[in-house]
């Protein structure tokens, strides 16, 4: 079965919106921030951001979380930044990418309201320009996270129903 990344810089909405389609597809959710060692969020919380090799084990480790869902589906966060990280995630199974797009003001604003979070606002200009967005030849569709949680969900479900 397919597996859902939902992607997107700091902010975007990936747990709220990766929450909500697992739940609307009764299939398990795994946050993509409980695949970080402990060093790259220390790394992050210092406001460094993180290099390739930083994100190498990462990526590999929610690669392998989706091989393990291969026959039952799921939903995954990841920034999943540049299209390699993406081939990376691709690597362990069927994907659609659910990609949370919106503008730098908004994203913000949310990253300064959010409590509980490692990442700082001061990082999210480095991940807007790492961020290669999601190319036509990659499964998956791109949504404006200027819509309210319910209508962004919507429209990943009907994309991802289509595609299915």
């Amino acid at each position: 079965m397919t597996v859902i990344v939902v992607m997107g810089v700091s902010g975007s909405g990936k747990t709220t919106i990766g929450t909500a389609l697992a739940a609307a597809l009764d299939v398990e959710y795994a946050e993509a921030d409980t695949f970080h060692p402990k060093a790259n969020i220390d790394k992050m919380t210092a406001g460094t951001p993180l290099t390739d090799a930083d994100r190498a084990p990462w990526l590999e480790a929610i690669a392998g979380w989706i091989r393990e869902h291969e026959a039952t589906g799921g939903v995954v966060t990841s920034s999943a930044l540049k299209r390699r990280y993406r081939d990376v995630l691709r690597s362990g199974g069927d994907v659609w990418f659910a990609h949370l797009d919106g503008p730098r003001e908004l994203l913000a604003e949310r990253m300064q309201t959010r409590s509980g979070h490692f990442m700082p606002v001061s990082l999210l200009d480095s991940q807007l320009a790492t961020l290669e967005p999601l190319q036509p030849d990659e499964p998956g569709a791109i949504f404006a996270i200027t819509g309210t949680p319910a209508e962004i969900t919507e429209a990943a479900l009907t994309a991802f129903r289509e595609h299915a």
